[in-house]
């Protein structure tokens, strides 16, 4: 176990991705942690601590992006980029804001609050006197799990959550892959559905940035507008939507996107025609009937896609970039 005392806030402590190092290399993992008291630890000692299964204890309020994607192997340093098991931190103190953002394992204790928005976080009934307990929303529905949320509900028995705390959320449901159910009675943060290959969120609001961005299957439901870039990179699933501020469909490999209003998508992403079967989708999805459903309109790749080629990223992924 690591422990460590904090004079003052430090942000992406316990961040497997070293603030997504592989893009800028602005936090280098092997840097002293700053604001320490009697202690010299730095960012990949804490991770490290917790891939082993064991425990990180902060004396001290902590910064943003506090955890984020605890619990993944991430390709980008050689992974599998799949879930892994990880340990348990323990703050003594407030957590900043996007704490536990893409994250599908792992639990977190604090004494105080978490600022919104959250990560893909749920608090549910503490086992540590003197502690809130947080763990993933992914692991709660996948993982056989016998924990009790706190202010929402949750039929274990079939893996579905309803969300009616009206916490602001992002990544939720980050790499679920069970046929799980979520409904959110509100809006909810960037990412929704983040890497998603099962189960469905249906939420009765709008959603941020990167809506079921590198989906990979499953189904996304917003029923308002969506942000920028919802459905980039999709490889699989269902994303469906009222409206979306632009950029919908960038980079898109695969899967569906169905609008209620008519958008203009972004290369390779084009309209296609809507058929029975898309009716029939959208109207298990949304309640709608037979009429209503036909007024959506569906993106799908296109022959543009043609001039696009597939670059391979180093975490294993495709994008597609046009041909200069």
């Amino acid at each position: 176990m690591i422990e460590l005392e904090l004079t003052s806030r430090v942000n992406h402590l316990c961040d497997y991705t070293f603030n997504f190092y592989w893009h800028e290399k602005e936090l280098e993992p092997a840097a002293v942690i700053p604001h320490q008291k009697n202690s010299e630890y730095t960012y990949q000692q804490l991770v490290d601590e917790l891939k082993k299964g064991e425990d990180v204890h902060i004396k001290g309020s902590v910064g943003s992006r506090f955890a984020y994607s605890l619990g993944v192997n991430l390709a980008h340093f050689g992974g599998s980029g799949k879930t892994e098991p990880a340990g348990c931190i323990f703050v003594d103190g407030d957590i900043g804001p996007e704490a536990g953002m893409g994250m599908p394992a792992g639990t977190l204790y604090l004494t105080g609050d978490i600022e919104e928005p959250l990560g893909n976080i749920i608090e549910v009934s503490s086992d540590e006197e003197g502690y809130r307990k947080f763990i993933s929303i992914t692991e709660l529905l996948c993982g056989n799990s016998s924990e009790v949320p706190i202010g929402n509900s949750f039929d274990a028995g079939n893996k579905e959550l309803v969300l009616t705390d009206n916490i602001l959320r992002g990544t939720l449901a980050s790499r679920c892959d069970c046929n799980a159910e979520i409904i959110v009675e509100g809006h909810v943060y960037n990412g929704t559905g983040l890497l998603m290959e099962n189960g469905t969120i249906t939420v009765r609001g709008d959603a941020g940035l990167n809506t079921g961005a590198h989906l990979n299957g499953g189904n996304v439901v917003i029923e308002g507008t969506v942000g920028e870039f919802a459905g980039a990179y999709m490889k699989a699933g269902v994303l469906l939507f009222n409206d979306a501020k632009g950029y919908a469909g960038a980079g898109m490999l695969g899967g569906t996107i169905y609008s209620r209003k008519k958008i203009p998508p972004a290369p390779p992403a084009e309209k296609m025609r809507m058929g029975g079967k898309d009716s029939s989708t959208v109207r298990k999805l949304t309640g709608s009937g037979r009429v209503e459903s036909m007024l959506y309109n569906k993106y799908e790749v296109g022959e543009e896609k043609a001039q696009y080629v597939k670059v391979k990223m180093r975490d294993g992924s495709i994008v597609m970039r046009k041909v200069d």
